[in-house]
């Protein structure tokens, strides 16, 4: 391949790359997908080389929910991802009818501690009530995200979205030192952060992308530098600039 030919080819791809950042979130950003079983229509697998290669360095991957579902691809997309050195975030998605302690102990024994190489803290998933009022999930959350501390050492990240958290969660304050992961789909220069949170680390800013090695639509997400370098965030094994190898 001629020096001329490898340019434009990293033109074309640098370009989109751009198109599909929104407004205000610079290229260099560290960007990664989340993903489910709904990632695997009829069984498909994903390529993490894929996904590592196209330039993303993490992914968030459905671990539970409630006190009984378990991702059936998470072993093997844990597995995968580690080997293609794409950094692992886990989450669990809540159910509050149901306790709290039950759901913590359930999801931290599933990802056996989120201590490991290439491991983000753990996510709590916050975007159904359980038809609990604001004071009684607000209570239910504490309990759940200081379990789940308690057993795997790391403070967790919360996920939600702006107007779940205005109402369901009457726009508490209480959980400012969590790092927050904030859905906003608007296409505005940065998200809407609720709760009084001074800043956010990761942002859901589309629920329909496209990533070469992904067999189906995804969410995307970015990370804003707000827990300071990458690596160290990610455990990953190499320090340096925060943007992580290319």
């Amino acid at each position: 391949m001629t020096g001329r030919s490898m340019m434009t080819m990293l033109t074309v791809a640098a370009t989109g790359i751009l198109l599909a950042i929104p407004t205000g979130v610079v290229a260099a950003d560290i960007q990664g997908p989340d993903v489910a079983s709904h990632q695997h229509p009829g069984g498909s697998g994903i390529d993490w080389f894929g996904v590592r290669a196209a330039g993303y360095q993490f992914s968030m991957l459905k671990a539970t929910e409630g006190l009984s579902y378990l991702n059936p691809y998470f072993v093997t997309d844990s597995l995968a991802m580690r080997v293609a050195g794409v950094a692992r975030g886990t989450y669990h998605y809540a159910r509050p009818a149901d306790s709290p302690e039950l759901q913590a102990a359930f999801y931290s024994a599933v990802v056996l501690g989120q201590n490991g190489m290439l491991d983000l803290p753990p996510v709590l998933d916050l975007e159904d009530s359980g038809g609990l009022p604001p004071d009684a999930l607000i209570d239910w959350t504490h309990r759940y995200l200081n379990t789940v501390q308690a057993l795997t050492g790391r403070r967790p990240i919360v996920y939600t979205y702006p107007r779940f958290w205005q109402t369901a969660m009457a726009d508490t304050d209480q959980f400012t030192s969590y790092p927050l992961w904030i859905a906003d789909y608007r296409g505005n220069d940065q998200p809407e952060v609720p709760g009084g949170w001074p800043a956010w680390t990761f942002w859901q800013t589309t629920d329909s992308g496209a990533i070469d090695g992904i067999p189906a639509g995804v969410d995307l997400n970015v990370y804003s530098g707000a827990q300071g370098d990458f690596a160290t965030f990610a455990n990953m094994p190499f320090s340096g600039s925060g943007r992580g190898s290319s």
